[in-house]
């Protein structure tokens, strides 16, 4: 039999002189020591908005988007027993809450600019949605 997780995975974004910066987040250890977007599960009954929120005010401190844009590309993978679908979102920092309180969980951040972010991300699913976000904020 096999179980089903669900995750939200999260790039949050801010604009700088009109070009977007992303957040890249490292872990401490393991695939999670590679540069991410924040990653969480999404708890049973919890809305994927609540999720999305619970996750970002956990990690750094922030509990509202000034934007929050739905990359409509989850991904799919299964290890073992377990599949997982992770449903990609963007979540834009209003400039007045960029000081973060990053939770211990991570060894590093930075922001990033698309050229810089984009080859950092190991993922190649990180790698497809924040090119999808980058698609659809450059084009606004």
């Amino acid at each position: 039999m096999i179980d089903f997780a669900h995750r939200v995975r999260v790039f949050v974004f801010d604009f700088v002189e009109r070009a977007p910066n992303y957040l890249l987040l490292r872990g401490r250890q393991g695939i999670e020591s590679c540069w991410s977007p924040i990653s969480a599960a999404i708890g049973l009954g919890e809305k994927m908005e609540t999720a999305i929120r619970r996750s970002v005010m956990e990690d750094l401190g922030i509990g509202r988007p000034a934007e929050l844009i739905d990359l409509q590309m989850p991904a799919r993978w299964v290890l073992g027993d377990e599949e997982v679908i992770e449903w990609n979102f963007g979540f834009r920092v209003s400039p007045e809450r960029r000081e973060l309180r990053v939770d211990d969980r991570f060894a590093d951040f930075r922001w990033a600019q698309f050229g810089e972010a984009y080859p950092s991300l190991v993922l190649e699913p990180d790698r497809a949605a924040i090119l999808r976000l980058h698609t659809l904020i450059a084009s606004n």
